[in-house]
């Protein structure tokens, strides 16, 4: 095939697309008939709360949110979101200064390296990580140093192993827990050896945090805000598509450091706009729901976690059952090695769409994620026929 002589260095800087690779696969496997049971991604499958749902139905009749929606109106929103955290973690943010509207975390993300980083700096990357972080770093033009996540480690990041001089040299550092894909969870004690090592260093500390609510058992998800430090020099991006399953809507929000808000809502300012206001009214009643009800989704999930865990168990696929998330993580099974091969052959062959670990980072080579994202029938049936492949 002919290199498309118009593609940029940016775009041809952009990695294999995982999620594609899969709908290819699946396509195949759908148009010879076979059932698609889709767990490759994180695409919630419960219903966003009704109280959001009439709110964005209110709106369409309401010609007040017809029009562009500039910074002061997303107001509402913004107090909305600060009223939310100053509950959750007992510790209160400025609506006007730090916090800011995003079109979901991942947008965010590739705003924020652009409104905080200049190309050739350097930036502490999780391995695996979301498979947009590393779009978002060759469009920035940044140095990627990573910081493995590895099983011996709970998958944290060993921060006595991130050399003098690139600790010197980074510019940001990324870390997300809950995390995806390994599912693993951080304590309080590492939220604040993280923040106190990007203090000692100058380095802007990012916390990808849409998982906050997907939390199991007495687990609470910890904040890097509310650390001895504050938010100076730290960021959190939020976002609806998983606390309350309204992924399609693409909304979210950033809270922290206010100068970094600022360079953010700049950047912002001139590649997108804010959301439609009958959205945004929308995520306002979703973050006025009571705790409880976020709650019972997790333990949703949870209940899924317990059978999708036991029935790989059973079938001879030693996995561990994860402390929070929409995933699970789990090692390929005896005398496979190659994650990609795997996951493309089952989807074609089988139906059974999952996402394989490579796609997250070189360190994901080796294990394969679920993702729960159907109930716990589908996910048994699921796992019946992957056992039927590999025999």
């Amino acid at each position: 095939m002919n290199e498309n002589r118009w593609a940029s260095r940016r775009a041809k800087a952009m990695p294999v697309d995982m999620f594609a690779t899969m709908d290819a696969a699946k396509s195949q496997a759908r148009a010879r008939g076979l059932e698609i049971i889709d767990l490759s991604l994180g695409a919630s499958d419960l219903h966003p709360p009704a109280s959001a749902l009439r709110a964005l139905r209110e709106a369409t009749d309401d010609p007040a949110t017809y029009g562009y929606c500039l910074h002061a109106c997303t107001q509402p929103f913004r107090e909305a979101a600060a009223r939310w955290y100053g509950e959750r973690y007992r510790c209160e943010v400025d609506p006007e200064t730090q916090v800011l509207p995003l079109i979901g975390s991942q947008e965010g993300f590739a705003n924020l390296l652009f409104a905080t980083t200049d190309p050739g700096d350097t930036i502490l990357l999780p391995d695996p990580g979301f498979p947009s972080y590393f779009g978002a770093v060759a469009v920035a033009g940044l140095d990627v140093v990573p910081t493995p996540l590895l099983a011996e480690n709970g998958f944290l990041p060993d921060l006595s192993a991130i050399g003098t001089e690139d600790a010197r040299r980074a510019r940001v550092m990324v870390i997300s827990y809950p995390n995806n894909p390994t599912a693993a969870v951080a304590s309080d004690a590492f939220m604040r050896e993280v923040a106190e090592f990007c203090a000692d260093n100058d380095i802007l500390l990012v916390h990808d945090f849409p998982y906050v609510d997907l939390v199991f058992g007495d687990y609470e998800a910890p904040s890097v805000l509310v650390q001895p430090g504050g938010l100076r020099g730290r960021i959190e991006l939020y976002s609806c598509s998983k606390s309350f399953h309204m992924g399609g809507f693409r909304l979210g929000w950033a809270i922290g450091d206010a100068e970094v808000i600022a360079a953010l809502a700049r950047v912002k300012g001139s590649i997108d706009f804010n959301q439609y206001l009958g959205i945004q009214r929308a995520a306002i009643a979703a973050l006025a729901e009571p705790r409880r009800r976020v709650r019972q989704d997790a333990a949703e999930f949870q209940a899924r976690r317990d059978v999708l865990v036991e029935t790989l168990n059973q079938a001879g696929w030693e996995t561990p059952l994860p402390k929070a998330s929409l995933y699970v993580w789990t090692r390929l099974p005896s005398g496979l090695s190659d994650s990609f091969a795997f996951t493309v052959n089952l989807a074609r062959e089988t139906g059974i769409a999952l996402a394989p670990g490579r796609g997250f980072g070189v360190q994901g080579e080796g294990f394969v994620r679920f993702a729960l994202v159907r109930d716990a029938e589908v996910l048994k049936r699921a796992v019946e026929r992957i056992h039927a492949f590999l025999d």
